[in-house]
């Protein structure tokens, strides 16, 4: 019934042409799995392409050939990239079907009025294109990219190496260069997010104070990587992790404790008899929110597949499906009555679970009785200290960080 319905909200002009393109979707595996691909192709008509890859890679893909791709789906730090690039174009508001139920903390960066902002480039810092072409806040009818999967994320830990603490108040980002877990720590390998990881964890330790950790001077780079390569050269780190798989297999396998992680790896490590614990730090959390952008070479016929694609992910099924993962959609309301009563509670109200919950792949992540660490959507992104962000000092970053993990 679900799926009828669903298909039938889509335009009918994309399903009646006799041999529509096939839609090309470039980002990373995070969102672009098969079972997302054979729902939206049995839902709107037409054929669609994942093109998936690392972080790294898609982004230089998308920053240098528009033609390569119709839309991009990655995380809010590479909307400054892509927009300098020039690959990709404005999004029109009113081609958006729900473009109205697309809640406060995509469109203000707080998801209540009296949640902290956070540092760095909240999603409404970068989401409406100014008329004279710039990226800012105040609401336009044109925009850079379609608010959709957003999370916090932070670190996970194994319990039997590491005792549980308490969320909010006893765990701490600190803990990633505590020396008592050298040689079992992981860091995520990608720049622009695990510069964060190190600040909060080095601010956490006393070991460094930032103006603005949300926009770093080069000095204050240089004073972290100095930090950091300096717990390399000790053997603090055991490993810089790739992959969402990577990140669960040094934990079950036992070679690291504590490891910065998203969601989904925990989970995976949980699925395989590892404790593993996701942290709500004290500080805060390192906070992220997807953006689909639409490629510039994106005109015409694909150009309406693109919007169908677009429209199709904030239908309702798509956010139920990624909410088993961890991940939230920025108009949940829609998605509630594809998920369960419990799943809802469990996911989005912060309650502990009723039976034994299933992930998207039929894995079991939540046992009876468990809560999500750090609660609710509400309190989770109530306690953001800083948004994924592309500083003005990423080169410079970029070039330190390949230091740290060479050292």
């Amino acid at each position: 019934m679900a799926a009828a319905s669903a298909a039938a909200a889509f335009p009918a002009i994309v399903r009646a042409r006799d041999d529509p393109p096939t839609l090309r979707v470039l980002g990373t595996h995070a969102t672009l799995q098969e079972p997302l691909r054979r729902k939206a192709e049995q839902d709107l008509g037409f054929r669609i392409d994942f093109l998936p890859g690392g972080s790294s890679q898609v982004l230089l893909r998308a920053a240098t050939d528009a033609t390569g791709f119709d839309l991009y789906e990655q995380w809010s730090d590479s909307i400054r990239l892509l927009w300098q690039a020039g690959t990709v174009q404005p999004i029109e508001v009113e081609r958006l079907t729900h473009w109205d139920e697309v809640n406060r903390l995509s469109k203000t960066g707080r998801i209540t009025a009296e949640a902290p902002i956070g540092a760095g480039d909240a999603p409404n810092t970068i989401l409406y294109v100014q008329p004279d072409g710039a990226l800012g806040p105040t609401p336009q009818r044109r925009i850079s990219f379609l608010p959709y999967v957003h999370n916090v994320d932070s670190f996970g830990y194994d319990s039997r190496a590491i005792p549980a603490a308490e969320p909010y108040r006893e765990e701490s980002w600190g803990w990633l260069l505590d020396p008592a877990y050298a040689g079992r720590v992981a860091l995520v390998n990608a720049p622009s997010i695990g510069i964060f990881d190190l600040a909060l964890a080095a601010r956490a330790r006393g070991l460094i104070e930032f103006g603005d950790i949300g926009a770093m001077t080069a000095d204050e780079v240089d004073a972290l990587f100095e930090i950091a390569i300096r717990y390399q050269l000790d053997g603090q780190f055991r490993s810089f992790w790739r992959s969402v798989p990577h990140s669960a297999r040094l934990m079950v396998s036992g070679e690291v404790w504590i490891e910065s992680m998203f969601s989904p790896g925990a989970a995976m490590a949980r699925s395989a008899g590892v404790p593993c614990l996701y942290a709500a730090p004290r500080e805060g959390y390192r906070a992220w929110h997807g953006v689909m952008c639409l490629s510039r070479a994106c005109t015409g016929e694909r150009q309406d597949l693109a919007y169908a694609y677009m429209n199709w992910w904030l239908s309702g099924w798509p956010g139920a499906y990624i909410a088993k993962q961890g991940y939230y959609i920025s108009n949940p309301a829609r998605s509630r009555p594809f998920l369960e009563p419990d799943e809802w509670g469990y996911w989005y109200e912060g309650q502990p679970a009723e039976r034994p919950l299933p992930g998207p792949d039929g894995q079991v992540v939540a046992q009876p009785g468990e809560t999500r660490r750090g609660g609710s959507y509400r309190n989770r992104f109530s306690h953001v200290a800083v948004w994924n962000t592309v500083m003005s000092t990423y080169d410079q970053s970029v070039r330190r960080w390949s230091e740290l993990v060479l050292a």
